[in-house]
């Protein structure tokens, strides 16, 4: 179903990474190390070069869901996991619930924000919204820049991809001036921009599912575990957790996941709305970045395994599970058809891109 002509299109740049002879398992982190080495190998190594005297910051920018999180750390991974800090505004604020139990950590951040938040909502009536956790209307901006900036400080000088902000459209303004304000005069900031259908988004979310034990996520059509079973009864395919530390649960739907993009729609679509304005803004560094490529680009540009796979599972008379893979194929926002793709690709992609920007040799 195409359901993405609402969002905004943008025209990002198709980044070839298809390099002919050896063949990688994405899944893998040893393999995967591999492959990194092998499709950026002097790109990831002028990087390393760079992160021992000087930092950047990268703003990210995409829709809810569109990956943002996993590009952020799979770059730390491969990069510089003690050089590079990925910072998520959203869990940033949830973890205050726990600073909230103590009275001591409570104190430390109210000590902080009269130091430091200049705003129009009061502190005291900030501090009982995010206990109520009634945080939608009554944070604003200035509360999340003094926040971001505490964070920062805390994690040292070090590379920084910021994952949340800015979140709305009156922040674009304050994330220009950002490195001024938090000492950062000499460091490049980049925004990234991240394209994903709103296809991709939906089928990622419907597909979903959890560990209710130890709360691992897998995708039944995109990522299932090593194990997976036929429920006669209700008539469908399920996924028991392979974490080696959990217990095998059988994994399920996380609450609200079966209606995929229906309940962020009005998110996404003002997310969208953000990246289109930072798209057409001129003198600021931007990354693009895109997750899916029309089918009939995809075999030029892309190695096989580079391609998303979606499974297919048939049972026999026994409850024996035969799992088969093949190119998802999914319409992006412009009802074209098109092959999502799996995320080292796209981090490749990143990586080549920051070397254009930071590194002019």
């Amino acid at each position: 179903m195409y359901i993405g002509a609402a969002f905004a299109v943008m025209d990002f740049p198709i980044f070839k990474t298809k390099m002919n002879g050896k063949k990688f398992d994405l899944t893998d982190a040893a393999s995967r190390r591999e492959y990194f080495e092998y499709k950026a190998g002097p790109e990831i190594k002028k990087l390393q070069e760079y992160l021992k005297t000087k930092t950047f910051i990268v703003y990210l920018l995409g829709k809810k869901n569109s990956g943002k999180g996993t590009y952020a750390k799979m770059f730390k991974e491969i990069v510089a996991p003690d050089k590079v800090e990925h910072l998520s505004v959203g869990d940033m604020i949830r973890s205050f619930d726990e600073v909230l139990k103590s009275e001591e950590k409570k104190k430390e951040l109210v000590d902080f924000l009269k130091h430091k938040y200049r705003g129009p909502v009061s502190i005291d009536q900030i501090l009982k919204a995010m206990e109520e956790r009634s945080t939608k209307s009554l944070l604003p901006s200035e509360l999340i820049l003094a926040l971001v900036e505490r964070e920062i400080t805390r994690m040292g000088k070090k590379a920084i991809f910021l994952d949340g902000f800015p979140r709305d459209l009156d922040q674009v303004s304050y994330s220009l001036f950002f490195k001024n304000l938090i000492d950062y005069r000499n460091d490049p900031d980049i925004f990234t921009l991240i394209d994903v259908p709103a296809n991709v988004i939906d089928e990622r979310i419907k597909y979903r599912l959890i560990c209710p034990l130890c709360n691992t996520s897998r995708n039944l059509k995109l990522l299932p575990t090593k194990h997976v079973g036929y429920d006669q009864a209700k008539k469908e395919f399920y996924l028991l957790c392979d974490n080696p530390a959990c217990s095998a649960a059988r994994m399920i739907t996380k609450e609200g996941d079966q209606f995929g993009i229906a309940p962020i729609r009005d998110r996404i679509e003002k997310d969208g709305l953000l990246m289109e304005q930072i798209f057409a803004m001129h003198g600021i560094e931007k990354v693009f970045l895109r997750n899916s490529i029309p089918v009939n680009d995809a075999k030029d540009n892309y190695d096989d395994y580079e391609i998303t796979p979606e499974y297919q599972y048939v049972s026999d008379a026994t409850g024996n599970v035969t799992v088969t893979g093949k190119p998802w194929e999914v319409e992006d926002d412009r009802g074209i058809a098109s092959n999502s793709l799996m995320p080292p690709p796209v981090v490749v992609a990143l990586i080549k891109q920051l070397v254009q920007i930071l590194i002019h040799t």
